[in-house]
């Protein structure tokens, strides 16, 4: 598998995300790859900002969240944001320019976006779409890739049913794709003054491309509920406040 990353201009507010992608992907696509692109260009592309003079983080967190537990160490908050766990409900103000961006709006749909309009304008049949962010993992230093929406793959590469080394069946094991590559692709497009803010993944392993969005039980294959999850016991056994 190749990442690489992609250098653009600096992505200013309101700014058309499919001129970007003309501009600086179009020559890079080609049939079976993948298009990494951070959730933070789109969120500034859609207006998703808010000034820091026009209120504070912790104020602006308690309204995005979905859900909240409280402030924890550095003033960052466990949040619920669209099904998803992760710090401070998306807000982040590195490479804010004095504004707050907010996590991205219609987020699937979003990505289901960029997808038709890539394949129709580049006739390309197999391509995948990756929206990313970062996240945490408990008891872990340090952020990886999660991914907020996609299109044009299949999300998990399950091995249920095929044997281990022993000739055994597995009966749980299933890879979670989006992730997976959602990391790959964070890594190289970095947390700093990379200003790259997208990556073009080629030749990934076990990915199966499709030339329809995914439907609903799709998506929500990839999600699971919080009584259902490993890590319940943790989950329910705290009091989350609704926003």
């Amino acid at each position: 598998m190749h990442v690489e990353a992609i250098y653009t201009q600096r992505v200013e507010y309101g700014e058309a995300l499919e001129k970007i992608l003309d501009h600086h992907v179009s020559k890079l696509l080609r049939e079976e790859v993948i298009l990494a692109i951070t959730s933070k260009i789109i969120s500034i592309c859609q207006k998703q900002v808010v000034y820091k003079t026009a209120c504070s983080k912790e104020e602006l967190v308690r309204r995005e969240a979905d859900a909240i537990v409280d402030a924890g160490s550095c003033g960052i908050c466990l949040t619920i944001k669209d099904d998803i766990l992760i710090p401070s409900a998306g807000v982040d103000e590195s490479n804010g320019d004095g504004m707050y961006i907010l996590y991205p709006k219609d987020v699937q749909k979003t990505a289901i976006s960029v997808w038709n309009y890539l394949r129709i304008k580049y006739r390309i049949k197999h391509l995948g779409v990756l929206i990313t962010d970062s996240n945490i993992t408990p008891m872990r230093r340090g952020v990886t890739g999660i991914a907020l929406g996609w299109c044009g793959f299949e999300p998990l590469y399950s091995y249920i049913g095929k044997s281990d080394l022993y000739s055994q069946p597995l009966q749980v094991t299933q890879i979670n794709l989006l992730d997976a590559l959602a990391t790959s692709a964070v890594l190289v497009m970095g947390e700093g003054a990379e200003q790259t803010p997208m990556a073009m993944i080629r030749d990934a392993l076990k990915v199966r491309f499709l030339t329809r969005p995914p439907t609903i039980e799709e998506e929500k294959s990839v999600k699971i509920s919080m009584e259902e999850d490993l890590y319940s016991p943790l989950l329910t056994g705290v009091r989350w406040l609704k926003s």
